[in-house]
């Protein structure tokens, strides 16, 4: 059994949720301060992604990256490289699929910070941004972790805007997902199952885990506050 397209699904998965941690938790903490109805057309166009099929959205991305389009041609002409058919080119396409999770997750957990608490590191003298990563952060935690869970899982089952923009090309590109459907079209039945097994083996540890850092983080503010009562 080749396991490249766990490898390479796990190299994909990685890069794009690392990528989007970071933007969805500057759109969500920025977004989250604007006027209302700008923050309403900014999130029509940021969670778009999350409703359009995911093949709309590799075709839009060919249209953009395709060697015979503007954009992709300039690449190819100026750096000698293809910006699709190629492992990377599915990052393009998971990044795009899978920001709007942590986007409304992240927003969602910021608009819920009880904010009396920057405030009062404002007060003392504090940076905005050792606020951020000292008082928010740690506040947040639970719904910025759910969203990175989520969007992690989700890049590694896409498939629609990935096979559009990569292919499916063995020892290249080929993914979990890319993979069980070539096997399903040339009738191997054991073979994809064995793949969907592995799909399912994975995403149910990761829950797993994420339930179990849940119950830890419950469990530390537990003692945090009984500490503080029997002071």
């Amino acid at each position: 059994m080749d396991w490249f397209p766990l490898l390479n699904s796990l190299r994909i998965a990685g890069i794009s949720t690392l990528i989007i941690f970071f933007a969805g938790l500057a759109a969500a903490y920025y977004i989250a301060k604007t006027p209302p109805a700008i923050k309403g057309l900014l999130d029509v166009v940021l969670t778009l992604p999350l409703v359009l099929p995911p093949t709309v959205i590799g075709y839009l991305l060919l249209r953009i990256l395709g060697p015979n389009r503007f954009f992709g041609a300039w690449f190819l002409d100026v750096f000698g490289t293809r910006l699709t058919m190629t492992w990377w080119s599915a990052v393009f396409a998971t990044t795009i699929v899978i920001f709007p999770l942590m986007y409304r997750t992240a927003r969602g957990a910021f608009e819920a910070f009880d904010e009396t608490l920057a405030y009062s590191g404002q007060s003392m003298g504090l940076s905005n941004t050792y606020i951020f990563w000292r008082i928010r952060m740690p506040g947040c935690k639970q719904g910025i972790l759910a969203g990175t869970v989520l969007a992690f899982a989700r890049a590694l089952g896409e498939y629609g805007a990935t096979s559009m923009v990569a292919g499916y090309i063995p020892g290249t590109t080929a993914t979990v997902s890319t993979t069980v459907y070539q096997l399903w079209r040339t009738n191997d039945d054991a073979l994809a199952f064995r793949w969907v097994l592995v799909n399912l083996a994975i995403s149910f540890t990761v829950l797993l885990a994420v339930n179990m850092i849940e119950k830890n983080g419950g469990n530390t503010r537990g003692r945090i506050t009984n500490s503080k009562r029997s002071a």
